[in-house]
């Protein structure tokens, strides 16, 4: 089989311009999922841990709705029922920036919310010994050092997010999966193009969970 591959496909003035152009996309949906995940992510936990039923229902059918369905289908429905709501369009683009902001925040608030539970309740009394309000504990007390606990796990997600970007291509957005398709489908080279997207995904994630792992291990060194 691998006699029969052309290798002469696997040169960057080849497939370069395509890979380039999608990688960018995949990159840009991944930075800004993440971002926009995690405030909306810590807003759902924070409403979730406040006590307060109207705000603690809400948030917990939010989050368990979301996680509940698989994110093609949530990818596929919004691109499909929201411009028949408002009435146009669009885009893939930014369909997919925004099913992607709400799906992960749904799994970026479990990880706040128990990044905050984890914070001894020691830490809790003495932010209110001090005077401060609930608000400001959170703020200055809390949330410091809940972030600096699950950044490892945020990096993780992070990298499962870079992987799932791949499902935008059931709306027809030009990620890195296909940059690499179409240049399959103008040289006629299919199989080295999945080949190619194949090792280049495994190569980008593989290399960040490593850098992950020694991040834990040195966020556990100063613990």
């Amino acid at each position: 089989m691998l006699t029969q591959l052309d290798w002469s496909f696997y040169r960057w003035d080849v497939i370069g311009p395509f890979v380039l152009k999608g990688l960018q996309f995949s990159v840009m949906l991944t930075v800004v999922a993440t971002l926009g995940g995690i405030a909306l992510g810590t807003l759902l936990a924070l409403m979730r841990l406040s006590g307060r039923s109207w705000l603690v229902g809400p948030a917990t059918l939010y989050v368990n709705g979301m996680r509940s369905i698989p994110l093609v289908m949530v990818i596929l429905w919004f691109f499909l029922l929201v411009p028949l709501i408002i009435g146009r369009p669009i885009g893939a683009e930014l369909s997919a920036v925004i099913t992607f902001i709400a799906f992960e925040a749904a799994y970026f608030s479990e990880i706040v919310r128990a990044g905050i539970q984890s914070i001894p309740r020691g830490q809790i009394y003495a932010g209110q010994a001090l005077g401060l309000s609930y608000a400001q504990n959170m703020r200055y007390v809390i949330l410091p050092q809940a972030f600096r606990n699950m950044l490892p796990v945020f990096l993780t997600q992070t990298i499962i997010l870079f992987q799932d970007t791949s499902l935008v291509y059931a709306i027809g957005a030009y990620d890195l999966l296909k940059g690499f398709e179409i240049a399959g489908k103008n040289h006629g080279r299919p199989i080295e193009a999945y080949l190619a997207a194949a090792v280049v995904y495994f190569v980008i994630c593989y290399s960040l969970s490593a850098l992950v792992k020694r991040l834990h291990a040195r966020i556990a060194i100063i613990r």
